[in-house]
């Protein structure tokens, strides 16, 4: 049944009862039973396919009849009304890594890609992962110079890399930085005619949507926090701009996550530290971001709607376990993409590269005091809520004060971690500030979701707050 233009004008008793009762979410179908004298079933019948009811029957049994005009937004929203966890399979266990030869093998793979960095291409992970393809007879050829934080620059090369080779499928063996390079690579050797900022996140990139088909991509990862295996995201520092932007599409995320807790055996002991802040600030953010249905806009296509949606009551509850997990374990995000883009000298110690480098997870947190002391005043309970989770006693504390009790906490939990004090720790200056706000505007795919909106006076102050920690 198609929808229809309402006519002014009185409904008939049984168009009205309907209509009634259709707006409450009942089955037209369903309640045309119980009319009684109120309407024939020749009128009520006439009155369904008529211009009388917009409304059509949406429950479970008859909703494959229910459709809208193209492009208006649900109900007149302009906000969202739903969420989606658009996710990779994923296959958890200790030694899991050797099943991935015959993943491959029931996926039909001839030509794998097996992508990592210069580092763990020397470690167990990489070589557990080798063992297995070659025992099933998987013919692969490895490409291990992913750069740990991607530039659009890395990006390319393993793009021609993987252009050539004409692989029919992936494996990605490392942190982030080496699943979103080998997400970037499958993307672009699939869409070969393509410019590079074709499928980049708008403002930067043009941001368009990606509709052409990729090859299976197998994510191995070997850090915790980036939870890239997971998601259609892909993220690199663009050196035109010095700021770090990305790729979002549900269509390049892997096709199968083999989380293998036996690699975090062998990572040092600074990247488990700087791992795990990453869980504690997606953690946080996640669970204090805006809530999924104040999201705007509303989606005219489901399509469009992002990957990072807002909070949910599904991915509350995966935040607060992360939380209860680092607060318990862990002493054993817009902002941070110009902190990690703009790096002038600091090289992150245990980190092999050859060229200055900022950790993803470490520049999250040094501005974490600062920001959810700046957006505890729209959702204060859960701020406190998650302060109280990190240790903090908040029994008699006020919900106004639920920012300086979660900053205060963080400021506690990273000094006993030793983490560097500050902004200025890692090189950076209150002259910096200004190209640092520069470089947070574009990230709107992230700091849209904070549950306070922030202008550019509003970024500087902290920025500036971020600067000593204790």
């Amino acid at each position: 049944m198609q929808p229809r233009t309402e006519q002014r004008g009185r409904l008939h008793p049984a168009c009205s009862t309907l209509r009634k009762q259709a707006q409450r979410g009942q089955c037209l179908v369903h309640i045309k039973a119980d009319i009684g004298g109120r309407g024939t079933a020749t009128e009520t019948n006439s009155c369904i396919q008529s211009t009388h009811l917009y409304w059509v029957c949406q429950c479970p049994t008859h909703s494959h009849t229910y459709s809208q005009a193209p492009g208006f937004a649900p109900f007149g929203k302009t906000t969202d009304y739903a969420f989606e966890m658009a996710i990779s399979n994923i296959r958890y266990g200790a030694g899991v890594t050797k099943e991935v030869g015959m993943d491959l093998q029931n996926m039909g793979a001839k030509n794998v890609c097996l992508m990592t960095d210069k580092n763990l291409s020397q470690l167990p992970p990489v070589q557990m992962v080798m063992d297995s393809l070659v025992k099933n007879g998987i013919n692969f050829k490895v490409y291990d110079n992913v750069r740990v934080e991607p530039t659009d620059r890395s990006f390319m090369e393993a793009i021609e890399f993987v252009k050539k080779g004409a692989f029919d499928a992936y494996v990605a063996v490392g942190g982030g930085s080496t699943m979103d390079t080998c997400k970037a690579a499958n993307l672009y050797a699939s869409s070969p005619h393509s410019d590079f900022l074709d499928y980049v996140n708008a403002p930067i990139g043009k941001g368009k949507p990606v509709s052409v088909p990729l090859k299976p991509l197998i994510a191995v990862p070997t850090t915790s926090g980036t939870g890239s295996e997971t998601t259609g995201v892909a993220i690199f520092d663009y050196e035109h701009l010095k700021v770090k932007t990305g790729i979002a599409s549900r269509a390049i995320k892997p096709t199968l996550g083999l989380i293998d807790p036996l690699h975090t055996l062998h990572m040092p002991d600074r990247v488990v530290a700087n791992s795990g802040f990453d869980v504690l600030c997606h953690a946080l953010e996640s669970y204090t971001a805006l809530p999924y249905h104040m999201r705007s806009p509303c989606p005219s296509n489901p399509i469009t709607r992002p990957a990072y949606q807002g909070s949910n009551p599904i991915s509350d509850i995966w935040a607060v376990h992360a939380l209860r997990i680092v607060a318990k374990y862990l002493k054993s995000h817009g902002m941070s993409y110009p902190i990690s883009g703009l790096v002038k000298t600091y090289k992150a110690k245990d980190y092999n590269v050859d060229h200055p480098l900022v950790p993803h997870g470490l520049s999250v947190v040094l501005t974490s005091p600062a920001v959810f002391t700046f957006t505890a005043q729209m959702s204060p309970e859960r701020h406190l809520e998650t302060a109280e989770i990190l240790g903090a006693h908040t029994r008699t504390a006020r919900i106004a004060d639920a920012g300086p009790i979660l900053a205060d906490t963080l400021r506690k939990f990273l000094y006993d971690l030793d983490v560097d004090d500050g902004l200025a720790a890692i090189g950076y200056s209150k002259a910096d500030i200004p190209a640092l706000v520069k470089g947070t505007l574009p990230q709107e795919r992230v700091t849209k979701l904070a549950p306070r909106p922030q202008s550019e006076e509003d970024l500087s102050a902290l920025f500036e707050a971020s600067m000593k920690l204790y």
